[in-house]
């Protein structure tokens, strides 16, 4: 089925400057082989405003912390979402990632007039979106929404550093590492593993 996510506001007869609320959307996790991937949506309050927000890779982790507690004290309203690893297997990973965005925007409490999205590619919503490339650094719903993602998939990391401690999540956060790689052909992989991915699907082959 051909997806409708490009059809621009004009098409839908609707202005995009018109006024009323925007809320920006990024994601965390697509390029790690275990945990689900993590979308966050964020309407911020004008009347409340953030200093400090960026993209979540250009700032420190305790920079992070503090202004993942901040957004969500702040901003009008915000959403966390997950695609799990079962999904991420199922869809692919950019499907899954597109269903962690959808359901992060359908999760606000108050319903957006647009959306602005990190990337090149949008989920399918029933209001006016748009794609920005690079969005993080340059609007700062979605900068709070990357953050917002980034802590909380990192925090999930660390829950899955305690139940499998020799892989090293707690280091590596799931990405591909020389370190993760070794632990797996060491361990094989675990039930968070995404099995759709190429290391980790080597190593499922190399076992069977």
């Amino acid at each position: 089925m051909r997806s409708r996510t490009f059809l621009r506001a004009e098409q839908l007869g609707l202005r995009w400057d018109a006024p009323g609320l925007m809320a920006g959307v990024d994601e965390a996790g697509r390029g790690p082989l275990a945990g689900p991937v993590v979308a966050a949506a964020v309407i911020l309050d004008d009347l409340q405003p953030i200093r400090g927000l960026n993209d979540s890779k250009k700032l420190t982790a305790r920079t992070r912390e503090r202004l993942f507690d901040e957004i969500r004290a702040k901003a009008l309203c915000c959403c966390i979402a997950e695609a799990t690893v079962g999904e991420i297997d199922q869809l692919n990973i950019l499907q899954a990632t597109l269903l962690a965005m959808r359901r992060a925007v359908e999760g606000l409490r108050l319903r957006p007039h647009r959306v602005q999205v990190d990337g090149n590619r949008l989920p399918v919503l029933p209001m006016p979106a748009e794609a920005i490339v690079q969005g993080d650094a340059k609007v700062p719903a979605i900068a709070a929404a990357s953050i917002l993602a980034k802590v909380h998939r990192d925090r999930l990391c660390l829950t899955l550093h305690e139940r499998y401690p020799h892989y090293g999540f707690d280091g590596h956060k799931g990405y591909p590492t020389a370190a993760h790689l070794a632990a797996l052909r060491e361990h094989g992989a675990c039930a968070d593993h995404r099995r759709s991915f190429a290391p980790v699907r080597a190593v499922l082959v190399g076992t069977e």
